[in-house]
């Protein structure tokens, strides 16, 4: 937008720099007239003003002063637009935005705040906003962070090492930070800034040099992720086995739709609490593949039978459509 509205002030400035050079030289070569007296009769011709002409105009003259009237008034028209065009479609519904924005901001709790939209962080706002997930962008390049606004992302041009744009972006109403920065010094250090703006903070961190993921824990991140290893462990299992990338990928898509894995747990007086898998129906009320269960400061047990009881407290590992995950969230629930 900012490159738009570059162009057509510079369309604009060329047009009417242009209008008085032929303007001038007109004058001069018409009226055999100085520099300055061409130009004052050009300026006063175009703006209309109506003082009195200080050369003697032939009828050429008279015509030429005709087509320059003309073409004033054709700039001045062309201007107008332009400086309504960008005021409506621009700055004006920019305000807009973003005081809806900044309201929408206000108004959130227990969402995410995510630091830093280059590579990684687009790939985190991108599933995100699939799984229809309430969080904040916090990017300290403009251009970036105009991109995301007109996107409809909730967005924050700032630093998120500074405290004041971490509170700015909620983060004592936070649930959770992903710091996915540029380098692993501005992780840590926002980590820190995070940590002791909200102690119950859920982080999670990129880790881009290799050994920085115990300094990232040891600042207070309770997970790090590095997308170079990541993406080099799969590049080698692609290589040696394809067919498990392969089944994973079709394990995580269904009918060109994505599957989730989520974690669900049995609340006390719910209507599947205290009873065993089969008698639960999980799988026939939901759709959803139980992958492995948890009791409380216990290993994940996985591929559990039907005969497992679910008591108050256990956690199950599924996988499956999002919007079925909380269905079964909500038949776990003690408020169900």
């Amino acid at each position: 937008m900012k490159k738009n509205s570059l162009a057509r002030g510079w369309i604009v400035l060329t047009l009417v720099v242009t209008l008085i050079a032929i303007g001038t030289v007109g004058y001069m070569v018409l009226t055999n007239s100085s520099f300055v007296d061409g130009l004052y009769m050009t300026i006063i011709t175009i703006s209309t003003v109506g003082n009195r002409e200080i050369v003697n105009l032939s009828p050429a003259g008279e015509i030429f002063t005709i087509f320059i009237i003309l073409g004033g008034i054709g700039i001045v028209s062309f201007s107008l637009l332009e400086a309504v065009s960008f005021l409506i479609d621009g700055g004006v519904k920019r305000i807009i935005r973003r005081r809806a924005m900044e309201k929408q901001i206000a108004m959130m709790a227990d969402h995410i705040i995510v630091c830093g939209a280059g590579q990684t962080g687009s790939s985190v706002i991108e599933q995100f906003a699939l799984s229809k997930t309430q969080f904040i962008v916090v990017e300290h390049l403009e251009s970036r962070a105009l991109e995301l606004e007109e996107e409809g992302v909730a967005v924050i041009c700032g630093d998120a090492t500074n405290e004041d744009v971490l509170i700015q972006a909620g983060i004592t109403q936070a649930k959770g930070l992903v710091s996915c920065l540029e380098n692993d010094a501005q992780n840590v250090y926002t980590i820190l800034t995070a940590r002791g703006l909200n102690p119950k903070l859920y982080i999670v961190a990129r880790s881009i040099e290799k050994g920085s993921a115990q300094k990232l824990k040891r600042a207070g991140a309770d997970k790090t992720i590095s997308p170079n290893e990541i993406g080099g462990i799969r590049m080698a299992y692609l290589m040696l086995k394809p067919h498990v990338v392969s089944f994973l990928d079709i394990v995580t898509r269904f009918d060109d739709e994505l599957l989730e894995l989520g974690e669900v747990t049995v609340e006390t007086a719910s209507e599947i609490s205290d009873l065993m898998i089969r008698e639960a129906g999980i799988p026939q009320r939901t759709g959803l593949i139980i992958i492995a269960i948890r009791n409380p400061g216990q290993k994940l047990r996985f591929n559990p039978g039907p005969d497992e009881r679910l008591p108050p407290g256990i956690s199950m590992l599924v996988l499956g459509k999002p919007d079925k995950i909380e269905l079964l969230r909500a038949i776990a629930s003690s408020k169900a």
